[in-house]
This record gives structure tokens, C-alpha cells and sequence, in this order.
């Protein structure tokens, strides 16, 4: 397992760097944000070790950067700073884990081999499907580059529509992932807040971005519309109709 190590102290590089090799794993050390961002894009590691306070950039702005291109390599991210939003924000910004100095290095063994055992795979910190870009952290929506004001119920199921793009969606699903178990089934709430959304985020002139299928639910388009021979829609969530 290759790992990279971002420490700016280089009594801690060293040690982790020793370690860490010890552990069996070969580990590659910089001492700054900007050495981070280059080294992390240009090569693949299996895990990263970064710090929060780092010259050039801080952890924050180089997980950010990495998720952003496309570099899904497990972050755990050290600190001293103990406060529960620079946790958050290092969650948010697309760390995988969160050690706060002083640590016990069997401990940070352990979360790496967890993290590891995860795999790189695909999460971005934002969610976009076609026009529609969605951070969920910050509970902001644009689409094609304009901002759009959502309440939370029309948020949570345009999130549910991207994170299944040109999928489509039963009702029961929608509902199911939507709206909780006070939910009357016989309502037409799942509709009405299509309606909404539709209202917000269609362009003025263009087909919806939101189609209905009809007998079965909703899908959020991405592909090309009708005319492309792509064969029967995939359905998300459980295969029944649903209304």
C-alpha cells in the first residue's frame, strides 16, 4: 500500500514516515499544501495523511482540490484543533476520517486499514447531473450556473433525482427515501413537489428536466431525450409501479 503523508512538521513527518514504513507501507512525505495537491494528482495512493495546518493551503482547501479532480485517495486528516466544525468542515470538504493530535499510532494504523479496506471509490463533495450541481453540505442548488432557492422537502428530492440521473424512480421509492413513516401512501405529495421543483429549476423555453413516466414515476434527465434508441429505462429502487 502506497501511502502520502502531509505534515509540515518534520519531527511528525518523520515519524509517521518511519512507522508507517514499518507497517509495511511505502510512503511518500511533503510538507505543504501546494506539494499535496501535485503530488496526490499524480499519483495513485492508496491512502493520504493530512494535515490540517499547512502552508500554501490548508487541509481543508486540499481535500477540497483533489475531490475536485477526481482524486478519490481515502483522506484521514490530523489536527490539533478540536472543535467540532473544523471536523465538520474537513468532512465536507471530502476528508474520509478525523484524528486529533495527539494521536496513538496504533490507532491511526487502524483507521488507515479501515479506509483502505473502503477502496478510492467515486464520492464527490458535490453532486451534479447534467445543468444541476448540488451541495449538499452547504444546502445549495445551481442550475446551469444560476442559484436556486429550494425548501428542504424539494432539496431532498432533487438530491434523491441526482444521485439516480436519468434513472427512473418509482413513487414508493421517492417516498420511501423522501418522506418519513407519518406519510399518508394515498396522497399525491410525491407529484405536488415534482410540480414545485419543476416550477424552479425548469428552463423558461426546453423541455422539463424532471420526466414522468407514466404508470411508473419520475426520472431526472441527463442523456439525450427521446429519439435515442437506449432501450427500456432503468428503474430505481424497488421494480413495482408504485402509482
Amino acid at each position: 500500500m502506497r501511502v502520502l503523508v502531509v505534515e509540515d512538521s518534520e519531527r511528525t513527518a518523520a515519524l509517521l514516515r518511519r512507522g508507517l514504513a514499518e507497517e509495511g507501507y511505502a510512503v511518500d512525505v511533503v510538507g505543504d499544501g501546494v506539494n499535496a495537491v501535485w503530488q496526490a494528482t499524480e499519483t495513485a495512493y492508496d491512502a493520504i495523511v493530512l494535515d490540517l495546518m499547512l502552508p500554501g493551503l490548508d487541509g481543508f482547501e486540499v481535500c477540497r482540490q483533489l475531490r475536485e479532480r477526481h482524486r478519490w485517495a481515502p483522506v484521514l486528516m490530523l489536527t490539533a484543533r478540536v472543535d467540532v466544525e473544523d471536523r465538520i468542515h474537513g468532512l465536507d470538504a471530502g476528508a474520509d476520517d478525523y484524528l486529533p493530535k495527539p494521536f496513538s499510532f496504533g490507532e491511526l494504523t487502524a483507521r488507515l486499514r479501515a479506509l483502505i479496506r473502503r477502496g478510492s471509490t467515486h464520492r464527490p463533495v458535490l453532486l451534479r447531473a447534467g445543468p444541476v450541481q448540488l451541495d449538499p453540505a452547504a444546502h445549495r442548488v445551481q442550475v446551469a450556473g444560476a442559484p436556486v432557492d429550494l425548501s428542504a422537502k424539494e432539496f431532498a428530492l432533487l438530491h434523491l433525482l441526482a444521485r439516480h440521473p436519468d434513472q427512473v424512480l418509482t413513487r414508493t421509492f421517492i417516498t420511501d427515501h423522501v418522506w418519513d413513516d407519518a406519510f399518508d401512501a394515498t396522497s399525491n405529495i410525491v407529484d405536488q413537489y415534482v410540480r414545485y421543483l419543476r416550477r424552479k429549476i425548469d428552463p423558461p423555453d426546453g423541455d422539463s428536466l424532471i420526466e414522468t413516466v407514466r404508470g411508473v414515476g419520475y426520472r431526472l434527465r441527463v442523456a439525450p431525450g427521446p429519439g435515442a434508441d437506449a432501450g427500456p429505462p432503468p428503474v430505481g429502487g424497488p421494480a413495482r409501479a408504485g402509482g
